[in-house]
Protein backbone atom coordinates (compact mmCIF):
# COMPACT_ATOMS: atom_id res chain seq x y z
CA UNK A 1 0.00 0.00 0.00
CA UNK A 2 2.99 2.32 0.25
CA UNK A 3 3.50 5.07 2.79
CA UNK A 4 2.09 8.57 3.32
CA UNK A 5 4.31 11.32 4.69
CA UNK A 6 2.24 14.28 5.95
CA UNK A 7 3.33 17.89 6.25
CA UNK A 8 0.61 18.92 8.68
CA UNK A 9 0.01 21.72 9.24
CA UNK A 10 1.66 23.73 6.53
CA UNK A 11 2.87 26.99 8.00
CA UNK A 12 3.29 30.72 7.43
CA UNK A 13 0.20 31.20 5.32
CA UNK A 14 -3.38 32.46 5.73
CA UNK A 15 -5.78 29.69 6.68
CA UNK A 16 -5.21 25.98 7.21
CA UNK A 17 -3.96 23.12 5.07
CA UNK A 18 -1.66 20.13 4.80
CA UNK A 19 0.40 18.32 2.21
CA UNK A 20 0.40 14.55 1.83
CA UNK A 21 3.32 12.92 0.01
CA UNK A 22 2.59 9.36 -1.18
CA UNK A 23 5.34 6.77 -1.76
CA UNK A 24 5.17 3.35 -3.42
CA UNK A 25 6.03 0.12 -1.57
CA UNK A 26 9.59 0.32 -2.88
CA UNK A 27 10.06 3.83 -1.49
CA UNK A 28 9.80 5.66 -4.79
CA UNK A 29 7.69 8.79 -5.11
CA UNK A 30 4.09 8.25 -6.23
CA UNK A 31 1.99 11.40 -5.75
CA UNK A 32 1.43 14.55 -3.70
CA UNK A 33 -1.75 16.31 -2.57
CA UNK A 34 -2.44 19.76 -1.16
CA UNK A 35 -5.47 19.37 1.09
CA UNK A 36 -7.55 22.27 2.42
CA UNK A 37 -9.90 20.90 5.10
CA UNK A 38 -11.92 24.04 5.93
CA UNK A 39 -15.38 24.85 4.63
CA UNK A 40 -17.27 28.12 5.16
CA UNK A 41 -20.24 28.15 2.80
CA UNK A 42 -20.35 31.92 2.22
CA UNK A 43 -21.91 31.57 -1.22
CA UNK A 44 -24.85 29.70 0.27
CA UNK A 45 -25.63 31.62 3.44
CA UNK A 46 -25.51 34.97 1.59
CA UNK A 47 -28.63 33.95 -0.30
CA UNK A 48 -31.74 35.82 0.84
CA UNK A 49 -29.83 38.78 2.28
CA UNK A 50 -29.85 42.35 0.98
CA UNK A 51 -27.31 42.66 -1.82
CA UNK A 52 -25.91 45.88 -0.28
CA UNK A 53 -24.62 43.72 2.59
CA UNK A 54 -22.24 41.77 0.36
CA UNK A 55 -19.15 44.06 0.39
CA UNK A 56 -19.25 44.03 4.18
CA UNK A 57 -20.21 40.40 4.64
CA UNK A 58 -18.02 38.62 2.08
CA UNK A 59 -14.86 40.32 3.36
CA UNK A 60 -15.26 38.33 6.59
CA UNK A 61 -14.05 35.33 4.58
CA UNK A 62 -10.54 36.50 5.40
CA UNK A 63 -8.74 38.46 8.10
CA UNK A 64 -5.80 39.32 5.85
CA UNK A 65 -7.30 40.40 2.51
CA UNK A 66 -10.74 41.86 3.38
CA UNK A 67 -10.09 45.09 1.47
CA UNK A 68 -9.88 43.24 -1.84
CA UNK A 69 -13.24 41.56 -1.16
CA UNK A 70 -14.73 44.93 -0.20
CA UNK A 71 -13.46 46.53 -3.43
CA UNK A 72 -14.66 43.65 -5.66
CA UNK A 73 -17.98 43.60 -3.79
CA UNK A 74 -18.71 47.29 -4.12
CA UNK A 75 -17.70 47.25 -7.79
CA UNK A 76 -20.20 44.41 -8.28
CA UNK A 77 -22.84 46.65 -6.71
CA UNK A 78 -21.88 49.51 -9.05
CA UNK A 79 -22.54 47.16 -11.94
CA UNK A 80 -25.70 45.62 -10.48
CA UNK A 81 -27.23 49.06 -9.81
CA UNK A 82 -25.92 50.39 -13.12
CA UNK A 83 -24.34 53.45 -11.51
CA UNK A 84 -21.16 55.33 -12.45
CA UNK A 85 -18.71 56.23 -9.70
CA UNK A 86 -17.53 59.88 -9.48
CA UNK A 87 -13.86 60.52 -10.13
CA UNK A 88 -13.22 61.46 -6.49
CA UNK A 89 -14.73 58.23 -5.18
CA UNK A 90 -12.68 56.18 -7.64
CA UNK A 91 -9.55 58.02 -6.51
CA UNK A 92 -10.35 57.33 -2.83
CA UNK A 93 -11.06 53.65 -3.48
CA UNK A 94 -7.83 53.28 -5.47
CA UNK A 95 -5.75 54.91 -2.74
CA UNK A 96 -7.19 52.58 -0.13
CA UNK A 97 -6.64 49.56 -2.38
CA UNK A 98 -3.02 50.39 -3.23
CA UNK A 99 -2.25 51.06 0.45
CA UNK A 100 -3.71 47.66 1.29
CA UNK A 101 -1.68 45.81 -1.36
CA UNK A 102 1.49 47.61 -0.29
CA UNK A 103 1.05 46.66 3.35
CA UNK A 104 -0.04 43.10 2.56
CA UNK A 105 2.96 42.43 0.29
CA UNK A 106 5.29 43.58 3.08
CA UNK A 107 3.51 41.16 5.40
CA UNK A 108 4.43 38.29 3.11
CA UNK A 109 8.02 39.35 2.55
CA UNK A 110 8.92 40.00 6.20
CA UNK A 111 6.63 37.60 8.06
CA UNK A 112 5.51 34.69 5.82
CA UNK A 113 7.51 33.72 2.72
CA UNK A 114 10.50 36.02 3.00
CA UNK A 115 11.99 34.48 6.17
CA UNK A 116 12.94 31.42 4.08
CA UNK A 117 15.59 33.65 2.50
CA UNK A 118 16.11 36.52 4.96
CA UNK A 119 17.18 34.17 7.77
CA UNK A 120 20.62 32.56 7.22
CA UNK A 121 20.62 29.16 5.59
CA UNK A 122 22.23 27.42 8.57
CA UNK A 123 19.21 28.23 10.75
CA UNK A 124 16.68 25.37 11.06
CA UNK A 125 13.31 25.83 9.36
CA UNK A 126 11.48 26.48 12.64
CA UNK A 127 13.70 29.54 13.20
CA UNK A 128 12.58 31.15 9.95
CA UNK A 129 10.17 33.63 11.46
CA UNK A 130 9.77 37.36 11.88
CA UNK A 131 11.76 37.54 15.11
CA UNK A 132 14.79 35.89 13.55
CA UNK A 133 14.44 38.14 10.49
CA UNK A 134 14.71 41.15 12.81
CA UNK A 135 17.59 39.56 14.72
CA UNK A 136 19.40 39.22 11.38
CA UNK A 137 18.51 42.62 9.89
CA UNK A 138 18.76 44.65 13.11
CA UNK A 139 16.33 46.29 15.51
CA UNK A 140 16.42 49.68 13.80
CA UNK A 141 15.43 48.19 10.47
CA UNK A 142 12.67 46.21 12.14
CA UNK A 143 11.31 49.37 13.77
CA UNK A 144 11.26 51.21 10.42
CA UNK A 145 9.44 48.33 8.78
CA UNK A 146 6.81 48.12 11.53
CA UNK A 147 6.38 51.90 11.58
CA UNK A 148 5.89 52.01 7.81
CA UNK A 149 3.28 49.25 7.85
CA UNK A 150 1.51 50.95 10.76
CA UNK A 151 1.48 54.32 9.02
CA UNK A 152 0.10 52.84 5.80
CA UNK A 153 -2.50 50.98 7.83
CA UNK A 154 -3.48 54.29 9.47
CA UNK A 155 -4.01 55.80 6.01
CA UNK A 156 -6.11 52.80 5.06
CA UNK A 157 -8.19 53.04 8.25
CA UNK A 158 -8.78 56.77 7.81
CA UNK A 159 -10.35 56.09 4.40
CA UNK A 160 -12.04 52.77 5.07
CA UNK A 161 -13.48 53.58 8.51
CA UNK A 162 -11.91 50.51 10.12
CA UNK A 163 -8.37 49.24 10.79
CA UNK A 164 -9.26 45.85 9.31
CA UNK A 165 -12.67 45.53 7.65
CA UNK A 166 -13.60 48.50 5.40
CA UNK A 167 -17.05 50.04 5.73
CA UNK A 168 -16.66 52.93 3.28
CA UNK A 169 -17.75 51.38 -0.02
CA UNK A 170 -21.26 52.15 -1.29
CA UNK A 171 -22.87 51.45 -4.65
CA UNK A 172 -22.01 54.51 -6.69
CA UNK A 173 -19.18 55.80 -4.50
CA UNK A 174 -17.85 56.03 -0.94
CA UNK A 175 -19.21 57.26 2.37
CA UNK A 176 -16.74 60.02 3.26
CA UNK A 177 -14.64 62.55 1.36
CA UNK A 178 -10.98 63.38 2.05
CA UNK A 179 -10.23 66.77 3.60
CA UNK A 180 -7.24 68.91 2.65
CA UNK A 181 -5.68 68.21 6.04
CA UNK A 182 -6.03 64.46 5.55
CA UNK A 183 -4.64 64.77 2.03
CA UNK A 184 -1.48 66.42 3.38
CA UNK A 185 -1.10 63.65 5.95
CA UNK A 186 -1.67 60.97 3.31
CA UNK A 187 1.04 62.52 1.10
CA UNK A 188 3.58 62.26 3.92
CA UNK A 189 2.66 58.64 4.62
CA UNK A 190 2.83 57.76 0.92
CA UNK A 191 6.31 59.26 0.60
CA UNK A 192 7.43 57.28 3.66
CA UNK A 193 6.01 54.17 2.00
CA UNK A 194 7.92 54.89 -1.20
CA UNK A 195 11.18 55.45 0.69
CA UNK A 196 10.82 52.14 2.52
CA UNK A 197 9.83 50.33 -0.69
CA UNK A 198 13.13 51.41 -2.23
CA UNK A 199 14.94 50.29 0.91
CA UNK A 200 13.24 46.89 0.69
CA UNK A 201 14.25 46.51 -2.97
CA UNK A 202 17.87 47.29 -2.02
CA UNK A 203 17.67 44.75 0.79
CA UNK A 204 16.35 42.10 -1.60
CA UNK A 205 19.23 42.67 -4.00
CA UNK A 206 21.87 42.68 -1.24
CA UNK A 207 20.59 39.88 1.01
CA UNK A 208 18.50 37.58 -1.19
CA UNK A 209 19.07 37.88 -4.94
CA UNK A 210 22.86 37.83 -4.62
CA UNK A 211 22.82 34.91 -2.21
CA UNK A 212 23.94 31.60 -3.72
CA UNK A 213 20.99 29.71 -2.23
CA UNK A 214 18.33 31.86 -3.88
CA UNK A 215 20.16 32.17 -7.20
CA UNK A 216 20.59 28.38 -7.26
CA UNK A 217 16.84 27.94 -6.78
CA UNK A 218 16.16 30.39 -9.63
CA UNK A 219 18.44 28.32 -11.86
CA UNK A 220 16.70 25.03 -10.99
CA UNK A 221 14.19 24.07 -13.68
CA UNK A 222 12.36 21.78 -11.22
CA UNK A 223 10.64 24.93 -9.99
CA UNK A 224 9.54 26.19 -13.40
CA UNK A 225 6.02 25.83 -14.73
CA UNK A 226 5.26 26.99 -18.27
CA UNK A 227 1.64 27.97 -17.71
CA UNK A 228 -0.78 30.59 -18.95
CA UNK A 229 -1.01 33.84 -16.97
CA UNK A 230 -3.93 36.15 -16.19
CA UNK A 231 -4.10 39.67 -14.79
CA UNK A 232 -5.87 42.99 -15.13
CA UNK A 233 -4.56 45.69 -17.49
CA UNK A 234 -5.71 49.06 -18.81
CA UNK A 235 -6.23 50.01 -22.46
CA UNK A 236 -2.46 50.34 -22.97
CA UNK A 237 -1.83 46.92 -21.41
CA UNK A 238 -0.35 48.53 -18.32
CA UNK A 239 -0.80 46.94 -14.90
CA UNK A 240 -3.93 48.09 -13.08
CA UNK A 241 -4.91 46.81 -9.62
CA UNK A 242 -8.33 48.47 -9.55
CA UNK A 243 -9.85 48.65 -13.02
CA UNK A 244 -9.50 47.34 -16.56
CA UNK A 245 -9.93 44.11 -18.48
CA UNK A 246 -8.56 40.65 -17.83
CA UNK A 247 -5.75 39.66 -20.17
CA UNK A 248 -4.47 36.08 -20.56
CA UNK A 249 -1.15 35.28 -22.17
CA UNK A 250 0.09 31.89 -23.32
CA UNK A 251 3.29 30.22 -22.08
CA UNK A 252 5.20 31.67 -25.04
CA UNK A 253 4.02 35.21 -24.17
CA UNK A 254 1.50 35.90 -26.91
CA UNK A 255 -1.97 37.16 -25.99
CA UNK A 256 -4.41 34.26 -25.69
CA UNK A 257 -7.53 36.28 -24.88
CA UNK A 258 -8.84 39.37 -23.11
CA UNK A 259 -12.27 39.91 -21.63
CA UNK A 260 -14.25 42.11 -19.29
CA UNK A 261 -15.10 40.92 -15.82
CA UNK A 262 -18.73 40.36 -16.78
CA UNK A 263 -17.61 37.76 -19.36
CA UNK A 264 -15.66 35.60 -16.90
CA UNK A 265 -18.09 32.66 -17.15
CA UNK A 266 -17.23 32.24 -20.83
CA UNK A 267 -13.52 31.91 -20.07
CA UNK A 268 -13.04 30.38 -16.60
CA UNK A 269 -14.40 27.20 -15.07
CA UNK A 270 -14.22 25.59 -11.62
CA UNK A 271 -13.60 21.93 -10.88
CA UNK A 272 -13.96 19.81 -7.74
CA UNK A 273 -11.16 17.74 -6.19
CA UNK A 274 -12.39 14.98 -3.91
CA UNK A 275 -9.62 15.57 -1.34
CA UNK A 276 -10.00 19.34 -0.81
CA UNK A 277 -12.63 22.05 -0.30
CA UNK A 278 -10.84 24.37 -2.73
CA UNK A 279 -12.26 24.37 -6.27
CA UNK A 280 -9.38 25.10 -8.67
CA UNK A 281 -10.03 27.06 -11.87
CA UNK A 282 -8.89 26.42 -15.44
CA UNK A 283 -9.27 28.03 -18.86
CA UNK A 284 -12.57 26.88 -20.33
CA UNK A 285 -11.46 27.18 -23.98
CA UNK A 286 -8.67 24.64 -23.39
CA UNK A 287 -10.36 22.48 -20.80
CA UNK A 288 -9.01 20.50 -17.89
CA UNK A 289 -6.11 18.33 -19.07
CA UNK A 290 -4.73 17.32 -15.68
CA UNK A 291 -1.68 18.55 -13.79
CA UNK A 292 0.56 19.45 -16.69
CA UNK A 293 1.88 22.66 -18.17
CA UNK A 294 2.42 23.96 -21.68
CA UNK A 295 0.08 25.47 -24.25
CA UNK A 296 -2.21 22.43 -24.29
CA UNK A 297 -2.95 22.72 -20.55
CA UNK A 298 -5.76 24.84 -19.16
CA UNK A 299 -3.77 25.71 -16.04
CA UNK A 300 -2.97 29.39 -15.53
CA UNK A 301 -1.45 31.53 -12.82
CA UNK A 302 -2.38 34.87 -11.24
CA UNK A 303 -0.75 37.20 -8.72
CA UNK A 304 2.43 39.29 -8.84
CA UNK A 305 4.37 37.04 -11.25
CA UNK A 306 1.41 36.69 -13.59
CA UNK A 307 0.65 40.42 -13.52
CA UNK A 308 4.22 41.31 -14.51
CA UNK A 309 3.98 38.79 -17.35
CA UNK A 310 0.62 40.05 -18.59
CA UNK A 311 1.34 43.79 -18.45
CA UNK A 312 3.43 45.17 -21.31
CA UNK A 313 4.78 47.78 -18.93
CA UNK A 314 4.16 49.59 -15.64
CA UNK A 315 2.88 53.14 -15.40
CA UNK A 316 5.29 54.18 -12.62
CA UNK A 317 8.98 54.83 -13.41
CA UNK A 318 10.82 53.27 -10.44
CA UNK A 319 8.84 50.03 -10.62
CA UNK A 320 9.43 49.88 -14.38
CA UNK A 321 13.20 50.16 -13.81
CA UNK A 322 13.04 47.23 -11.37
CA UNK A 323 10.90 45.23 -13.81
CA UNK A 324 13.50 45.88 -16.53
CA UNK A 325 16.17 44.58 -14.15
CA UNK A 326 14.11 41.44 -13.60
CA UNK A 327 13.60 40.95 -17.36
CA UNK A 328 17.35 41.30 -17.93
CA UNK A 329 18.12 38.80 -15.14
CA UNK A 330 15.87 36.12 -16.64
CA UNK A 331 16.69 36.94 -20.25
CA UNK A 332 13.15 37.97 -21.16
CA UNK A 333 9.53 37.25 -20.37
CA UNK A 334 7.33 35.42 -19.51
CA UNK A 335 8.85 34.59 -16.12
CA UNK A 336 8.04 30.94 -15.42
CA UNK A 337 9.99 30.35 -12.21
CA UNK A 338 7.83 29.96 -9.11
CA UNK A 339 10.40 31.49 -6.76
CA UNK A 340 10.41 34.62 -8.93
CA UNK A 341 7.07 35.45 -7.26
CA UNK A 342 9.12 36.92 -4.38
CA UNK A 343 10.87 39.40 -6.65
CA UNK A 344 7.67 40.24 -8.55
CA UNK A 345 5.91 40.95 -5.26
CA UNK A 346 8.52 43.56 -4.34
CA UNK A 347 8.25 45.19 -7.76
CA UNK A 348 4.56 45.61 -6.92
CA UNK A 349 5.42 47.07 -3.50
CA UNK A 350 7.37 49.79 -5.32
CA UNK A 351 4.57 50.22 -7.87
CA UNK A 352 1.88 50.52 -5.17
CA UNK A 353 3.91 53.13 -3.28
CA UNK A 354 4.42 55.20 -6.43
CA UNK A 355 0.70 55.01 -7.17
CA UNK A 356 -0.08 56.16 -3.61
CA UNK A 357 2.18 59.18 -4.08
CA UNK A 358 0.46 60.02 -7.37
CA UNK A 359 -3.05 59.56 -5.97
CA UNK A 360 -2.37 61.74 -2.92
CA UNK A 361 -1.16 64.48 -5.29
CA UNK A 362 -4.36 64.39 -7.34
CA UNK A 363 -6.81 67.30 -7.08
CA UNK A 364 -9.63 64.76 -7.45
CA UNK A 365 -8.87 63.25 -4.05
CA UNK A 366 -10.53 66.10 -2.11
CA UNK A 367 -13.47 66.68 -4.44
CA UNK A 368 -16.62 66.47 -2.24
CA UNK A 369 -18.62 64.80 -5.03
CA UNK A 370 -18.12 61.25 -3.82
CA UNK A 371 -21.32 59.38 -4.75
CA UNK A 372 -23.91 58.99 -7.46
CA UNK A 373 -27.11 57.47 -6.09
CA UNK A 374 -28.43 54.31 -7.81
CA UNK A 375 -31.79 54.71 -9.54
CA UNK A 376 -32.16 51.30 -11.22
CA UNK A 377 -31.26 47.66 -10.74
CA UNK A 378 -30.06 45.25 -13.43
CA UNK A 379 -30.46 42.06 -11.44
CA UNK A 380 -26.82 40.96 -11.87
CA UNK A 381 -23.44 42.58 -11.35
CA UNK A 382 -19.78 41.64 -11.54
CA UNK A 383 -16.85 43.28 -9.78
CA UNK A 384 -13.18 42.48 -10.35
CA UNK A 385 -9.95 43.75 -8.85
CA UNK A 386 -6.42 42.53 -8.33
CA UNK A 387 -5.98 41.22 -4.78
CA UNK A 388 -2.41 40.80 -3.49
CA UNK A 389 -2.56 37.11 -4.38
CA UNK A 390 -4.19 37.58 -7.79
CA UNK A 391 -7.42 38.26 -9.62
CA UNK A 392 -10.59 38.37 -7.51
CA UNK A 393 -14.09 38.18 -9.03
CA UNK A 394 -17.42 38.78 -7.29
CA UNK A 395 -20.64 38.05 -9.18
CA UNK A 396 -24.06 38.74 -7.61
CA UNK A 397 -27.58 38.12 -8.91
CA UNK A 398 -30.58 39.58 -7.12
CA UNK A 399 -34.31 40.03 -7.24
CA UNK A 400 -35.84 43.31 -8.40
CA UNK A 401 -35.99 44.24 -4.71
CA UNK A 402 -32.24 43.77 -4.25
CA UNK A 403 -32.35 40.44 -2.41
CA UNK A 404 -29.50 38.03 -3.20
CA UNK A 405 -30.53 35.05 -5.31
CA UNK A 406 -27.01 33.76 -5.96
CA UNK A 407 -23.39 34.81 -5.53
CA UNK A 408 -20.25 33.37 -7.08
CA UNK A 409 -16.83 34.26 -5.72
CA UNK A 410 -13.69 33.32 -7.65
CA UNK A 411 -10.72 34.12 -5.44
CA UNK A 412 -7.02 34.42 -6.23
CA UNK A 413 -5.90 31.16 -4.63
CA UNK A 414 -8.58 29.27 -6.59
CA UNK A 415 -7.10 30.74 -9.76
CA UNK A 416 -3.69 29.52 -8.63
CA UNK A 417 -4.98 26.27 -7.15
CA UNK A 418 -4.06 23.93 -9.99
CA UNK A 419 -0.73 25.70 -10.53
CA UNK A 420 0.20 25.27 -6.86
CA UNK A 421 -0.54 21.55 -7.14
CA UNK A 422 1.51 21.35 -10.34
CA UNK A 423 4.44 23.19 -8.73
CA UNK A 424 4.41 20.81 -5.77
CA UNK A 425 4.19 17.78 -8.05
CA UNK A 426 7.09 18.82 -10.26
CA UNK A 427 9.26 19.69 -7.26
CA UNK A 428 8.47 16.42 -5.47
CA UNK A 429 9.15 14.35 -8.60
CA UNK A 430 12.62 15.85 -8.75
CA UNK A 431 13.59 15.97 -5.08
CA UNK A 432 11.80 12.96 -3.58
CA UNK A 433 12.71 10.28 -6.09
CA UNK A 434 13.18 7.66 -3.39
CA UNK A 435 13.29 7.44 0.38
CA UNK A 436 15.10 8.34 2.58
CA UNK A 437 14.86 12.11 2.24
CA UNK A 438 15.73 14.98 4.55
CA UNK A 439 13.53 17.41 6.42
CA UNK A 440 15.09 20.16 4.30
CA UNK A 441 13.52 18.56 1.22
CA UNK A 442 10.08 18.62 2.81
CA UNK A 443 10.62 22.21 3.90
CA UNK A 444 11.48 23.10 0.31
CA UNK A 445 8.00 21.91 -0.68
CA UNK A 446 6.54 24.38 1.81
CA UNK A 447 8.73 27.09 0.30
CA UNK A 448 7.21 26.27 -3.10
CA UNK A 449 3.60 26.86 -2.05
CA UNK A 450 4.57 29.87 0.10
CA UNK A 451 5.91 31.58 -3.03
CA UNK A 452 2.29 31.99 -4.15
CA UNK A 453 1.30 33.60 -0.82
CA UNK A 454 -1.85 31.44 -0.84
CA UNK A 455 -4.88 32.35 1.25
CA UNK A 456 -6.50 29.07 2.21
CA UNK A 457 -9.21 30.93 4.14
CA UNK A 458 -10.37 32.63 0.93
CA UNK A 459 -9.93 29.54 -1.21
CA UNK A 460 -12.36 27.51 0.93
CA UNK A 461 -15.01 30.26 1.19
Amino acid sequence: MGRTVPIDPITRLEGHGNIKVIFNDDGTFKDIFLQLPDFKGFEKFCEGRAVEEMPGLTQKICGVCPTAHHIAGVKALDDLFNVTVPAAAKCIRELMHHAFIYEDHLLHFYFLGGPDFLVPENHPPHHRDFWNVIAHLGDEFGKRMLRTRRRVRELHAAISGSPLYPVCGLPGGVSKHVTQAKKSEFKKISQEALDFAQETIALFHDRVLCHSRFSALLANTAFENHTYYMGMVDEQNQLDFYDGVLRVIAPDGHEFCRFSGSAFQSHLAERVDAYSFMKPLYLKKIGWQGLCDGSSSGIYRVGPLARLNVADRLSTPLAQVELDHMIHYFGGRPFHHTFAYHWARLVEVLYAAEKMVALTSSAQLTDPNIRNLPVAIKGAGTGICEAPRGTLIHHYTSTNNGIVKDINLLVATQNNGAAIQLSLLNAARTMLTKEPFSDDMLNLLEMVFRSYDPCMACATH
